[in-house]
């Protein structure tokens, strides 16, 4: 037979709670009470009356109190589910520990509280013990930087693969988030992909180590981030008449590759292709010029030999040279896409026809998400 409640209570703990003398006192009695009803093996009329109890305590106007049954209860299912709301409500002294553990609320009451905008509440959240996949996509869609991070560094939130893709859209330069996701324990091999070009050196090496990306695989993709980088300082480098300058310091670096310059070539960057190609072939670059526009069908061919690019992707820059004479850009807004429409439709169509293996180096070496013509290309 259980004692009730009220019984395992002196009077002077029910005086102290009431009408103690000091927030102290109050709250070491609260305190009491709720290791009480958390231990006790307690009836359905118990279990009722305490959580009576609850109630009145997380509407007391003692914070210390409310805090001592936050602190006591917070793992506990004995909570009320609408105490528990209050309390999430609360100055974060009182919400935090029971938003980090309390197992009584559904998803969308920790929605609500993602959606409220509270930074530290969005962070006790992100830590609790479980994530469902519904509020893990919410933090990665809406939570700030700060409880994304926490999610991310936390193994047991559910994140799909579209909710950790939609983490590197929003905080592709944060070293936090793409460090901690980069540590989660399991990762997909389309995450891991993305963060090699964003993570640093040691934390390439792990994900290489730990799930499974292939080393070729991480050090194209890196370098590939690295050139579309530098040909985005192209048209820096052409305004401040330093395009021979800028393609000397590639060269020196080793980073004059035939994917550079393919890439730019692509994005309708002539000049520092041409300067790119007379470096590479030691010709000064008024000669290189005539070689590849006003020498006939053999002059092109003759300079890309002489700067020593692959055979094979010959006629990928045979095309896009072909698309610059045919295309005059006008200024509009659909300039590019239409140059690297013409360059690809004409890659296509070349003579002799491209092996499918060297199309999808140069779909891949193109920006795909500017072109938009991957899906077609490949299906053709």
């Amino acid at each position: 037979m259980t004692t009730p409640i009220r019984a395992r209570l002196t009077e002077t703990d029910i005086r102290r709670l009431v009408k103690g003398d000091s927030p102290d006192e109050r709250a070491a009695a609260a305190h009491k009470l709720c290791r009480s009803i958390e231990k006790a093996a307690i009836t359905d009329d118990d279990r009722r009356a305490a959580q009576d109890i609850i109630r009145v305590l997380a509407a007391d106007a003692t914070e210390l109190v409310r805090r001592a049954l936050a602190v006591t209860l917070k793992s506990s299912p004995l909570l009320p589910r609408d105490a528990a709301l209050r309390l999430s409500r609360d100055v974060e002294a009182v919400a935090l520990p029971i938003v980090n553990w309390s197992p009584v609320f559904t998803d969308e009451d920790l929605v609500g509280i993602i959606r409220a905008g509270s930074v530290a509440k969005q962070v006790a959240v992100a830590k609790r013990p479980r994530l469902s996949p519904a509020v893990a996509a919410v933090i990665a869609e809406e939570g700030g930087e700060a409880a994304v991070t926490a999610a991310c560094a936390n193994d047991n939130a559910a994140f799909s693969e579209g909710s950790l893709a939609a983490v590197v859209d929003r905080f592709p330069t944060s070293e936090d988030v793409t460090n901690a996701l980069a540590y989660r324990r399991v990762l997909p091999l389309s995450i891991s992909e993305r963060l090699v070009e964003l993570v640093s050196e040691s934390v390439r090496e792990h994900l290489i180590g730990r799930h499974a990306l292939q080393r070729d695989t991480a050090g194209a993709l890196a370098m590939a981030a690295r050139e579309r980088s530098t040909v985005d300082l192209v048209e820096q480098a052409h305004a401040t008449s330093d395009m021979p300058e800028f393609v000397g310091h590639l060269a020196r670096n080793g980073q004059l590759t035939a994917s550079l310059l393919l890439r730019a070539l692509g994005r309708g960057e002539m000049i520092f292709f041409e300067h790119a190609i007379a470096e590479l072939a030691g010709v000064a670059h008024q000669r290189t010029w005539l070689m590849i526009h006003d020498a006939g069908p053999l002059g092109l061919r003759a300079i890309y030999d002489r700067a020593g690019l692959p055979s094979r992707l010959f006629p990928a820059f045979r095309a896009g040279v072909d698309a610059y004479r045919s295309l005059q850009f006008d200024g509009g807004h659909q300039d590019r896409e239409r140059f690297q429409e013409r360059m690809v439709q004409r890659f296509l169509t070349s003579q002799p026809y491209a092996s499918k293996g060297d199309l999808a180096y140069l779909l891949e070496r193109l920006d795909r998400r500017e072109l938009g013509l991957a899906p077609q290309a490949d299906a053709a």
